[in-house]
């Protein structure tokens, strides 16, 4: 079974910011697939269900996105299944709406990578970023913080169901075959 991760902070505060982008994911691919977010653990929320003939489970931390790596331990030792995870997040080293699938690596900065990376003692994990681009004026953690801005919302949301997309052709095709896709796709333009 794929454990797929989105990356994000809980509340209605939080809902359309930068750093939530891995939320709007989930919730994206949970709507496409039919899987509703209904079932709740101590620190996630949860859908269970199909892409295609592959089970997967979805997940939105519950610990807010410096503490995440607690939802993902408790979620694969409550789910033995699982063999493989998948972790969506923002990169505010990507221009908006740039996807980039990562088979390994460093967190790269991104304290919910790193808290994921800390909790499992490893870093072999899948890693689908979009890009969030970078605030000249405003220091990280305010910006990410932000909401995106009416001339970013359309390629967001373009870039939302195109990582949902991305996800699907990881899961039944293999990483290679979604970076193949999704790295050679035209760069969003802010209008």
């Amino acid at each position: 079974m794929w454990l797929v991760v989105g990356l994000g902070n809980p509340g209605d505060m939080y809902a359309g910011t930068r750093h939530n982008i891995g939320f709007m994911v989930i919730d994206a691919l949970a709507a496409e697939n039919s899987l509703p977010l209904k079932g709740r653990a101590k620190n996630y929320i949860y859908g269970r269900g199909f892409i295609r003939e592959k089970s997967i489970l979805l997940i939105k931390p519950l610990t807010f996105m410096n503490r995440s790596g607690i939802a993902v331990a408790e979620a694969l030792k409550r789910h033995e299944d699982i063999d493989n995870v998948l972790v969506v997040c923002d990169d505010i080293d990507l221009d908006t709406g740039v996807i980039r699938i990562k088979k390994t690596g460093s967190s790269g900065g991104h304290k919910g990578v790193e808290s994921i990376i800390g909790a499992l003692g490893a870093n072999d994990f899948i890693r689908l970023k979009i890009g969030v681009g970078r605030s000249g004026t405003l220091p990280v953690e305010q910006y990410v913080l932000k909401n995106f801005t009416r001339r970013e919302k359309p390629v967001i949301g373009e870039s939302i169901g195109k990582a949902a997309e991305a996800i699907t052709v990881i899961v039944n095709k293999g990483v290679s075959h979604a970076q193949n896709i999704f790295h050679r796709a035209k760069r969003p333009k802010l209008e």
